[in-house]
């Protein structure tokens, strides 16, 4: 049967083609559905996926507005010819985020993007409430991603069984979830990490990895959905090491399944990232091989090229390939941070995201109790580096819901100064590039990408001078600023050449900004 029609989508939307086939026999691995969207500018070739009860779906996303001809084939016969009528993007909406000069990043449609994240991982499968109260929570933000896990997540902190499993259980199956019981994980004893060692012996004998449930995936694909409309990018992080139900045991051949799955069904949302592993290295049994390959999945099947990465624990992975777009890194001790990104930027050539620099709040363990003045000195230190830091938070309450693992209410005093610093951010315009400096300080200034302010940026992180000389360039005139990070206020200086001393107030997390008088 041929389907012959006209949609009409807005740019960077999705085109979505839809399918009656073959319900029998296993549909996600004997059947397919292949198609070619041409425009103008672009040509983009995608797999369709298998979505239940005989219906299969095959999507695109145009990048750019005018007329598109989609044509589609199936493996039993069905054709489809559509001509796609793109108009503008809805306001706000500037498209999938790419690398930009070098280290940084902008939209598709060439707006600056200075990522701003949080790290929930598995806030999208709590109660409906807690995720309805996370969504308010990102709403009064200023949070523009978000990193979370596909599957669910085993840890001391998240012990409940999730409403519903990413894939079929078997017939016959030895184990079912009542298994997993909340009372005997809670007795279970603690690993070095504070984790729990239980899992399920044999994962082959209970999960069919051939048969994903299209309805854990379709609220994972609502809730990229609804992020995209909130300006939120959706870091998805594909593998965890942190796992009861065996999913971090499959093979080589079920891995790559599943990614080709994920992928044909999300990738034509703009704003997906792919975060291949969370703590790659604590996967002991997989070699890098395999994540190599895991990548090459991930390229072959996203049309789009949305942002790749893999993150650590310990152990650097080698960020240098070329598959990977960008840094995701994680603290390398419990102090040291954003201090080395000046080192990862000329090794790797890369964007330096900090995803993991410890979590504000109070647990007992040392990555899970840093001060709100900390997480947001690591945030300044990150920026004047070259880098970008990323939130995490980890407060206990009486619930056991802690914004980190579940979402919920953010409880901490960093998220409403990290505002503060993305309007410097903007204001300065162009991107930071860092400098030499001295050896306690930090110090960046503007590339040549259109700064909004041609400046010099110092930051003294827990130092507290009294006062501090400049040595500038004679005949070029610069207005001072002194910045109160955490206080959130700026104190105009004068106007100086040379050299120079500027009074400060002996106060920790403070900056000084020289913008050239022009």
């Amino acid at each position: 049967m041929l389907q012959s029609y006209t949609e009409h989508v807005k740019r960077y939307g999705i085109a979505e083609l839809v399918f009656q086939g073959p319900s029998e026999g296993n549909p996600f691995a004997e059947q397919w559905v292949k198609g070619t969207m041409a425009g103008q500018a672009e040509e983009k070739r995608a797999e369709g996926f298998y979505d239940g009860n005989g219906v299969y779906k095959l999507r695109f996303m145009p990048s750019c507005e005018g007329t598109y001809e989609i044509t589609a084939v199936t493996s039993w016969g069905d054709e489809a010819k559509v001509t796609v009528e793109v108009g503008a993007a809805d306001e706000g909406c500037h498209g999938p985020v790419r690398v930009a000069n070098t280290y940084h990043f902008a939209y598709d449609d060439g707006k600056e993007y200075y990522p701003c994240g949080t790290t929930c991982y598995v806030w999208e499968l709590q109660s409906k409430e807690t995720q309805e109260k996370t969504y308010e929570s990102l709403a009064a933000s200023p949070f523009n991603k978000i990193r979370f896990c596909v599957f669910p997540k085993h840890y001391v902190y998240n012990l409940k069984e999730p409403a519903q499993y990413p894939f079929e259980i078997r017939e016959n199956s030895p184990w079912s979830p009542s298994d997993f019981e909340t009372e005997k994980l809670e007795k279970a004893p603690r690993n070095m990490f504070g984790g729990i060692d239980a899992m399920i012996e044999n994962p082959d004998e209970v999960w069919d990895y051939t048969r994903p449930n299209p309805s854990y995936f379709e609220h994972i694909e609502n809730t990229i959905a609804r992020l995209g409309t909130m300006g939120i990018q959706a870091d998805l992080i594909l593998f965890h090491p942190y796992d009861r139900w065996g999913y971090s045991r499959m093979n080589l051949e079920q891995q790559n399944f599943y990614l080709r799955y994920v992928v044909n069904r999300f990738s034509a949302y703009h704003n997906v990232w792919w975060a291949m592993a969370n703590e790659f290295d604590l996967f002991r049994w997989k070699p890098v091989s395999e994540w190599e390959s895991n990548a090459e999945t991930v390229c072959r099947q996203d049309p789009y090229r949305h942002l790749r990465s893999i993150h650590n624990c310990m152990t650097m992975y080698d960020h240098s390939r070329g598959w990977i777009t960008h840094c995701s890194l994680q603290r390398i001790d419990l102090y040291r941070t954003a201090e080395n990104v000046e080192i990862w930027r000329p090794q790797y050539g890369k964007p330096c995201v900090l995803d993991e620099i410890a979590y504000e709040g109070n647990l007992p363990f040392g990555w899970g109790n840093i001060s709100g003045e900390e997480m947001t000195r690591r945030f300044w230190e990150a920026y004047t580096r070259g880098g970008y830091g990323q939130h995490g938070e980890t407060y206990e309450n009486e619930n056991g819901v802690i914004w980190w693992s579940h979402g919920g209410e953010l409880k901490g005093s960093s998220p409403a100064r990290i505002p503060f610093l993305l309007d410097i951010m903007k204001e300065n315009g162009g991107y930071m590039e860092p400098l030499p400096a001295f050896f306690d300080e930090t110090c960046c200034t503007n590339s040549a990408s259109h700064p909004r302010k041609d400046c010099v940026m110092y930051y003294y992180g827990a130092n507290r001078p009294c006062r501090r000389p400049f040595y500038m360039p004679e005949g070029q005139e610069f207005d001072v600023e002194v910045i109160d990070t955490w206080n959130m206020t700026i104190t105009q200086a004068g106007r100086h050449s040379g050299e120079f001393t500027i009074d400060m107030p002996s106060r920790p997390y403070m900056a000084v900004r020289l913008v050239k008088v022009k």
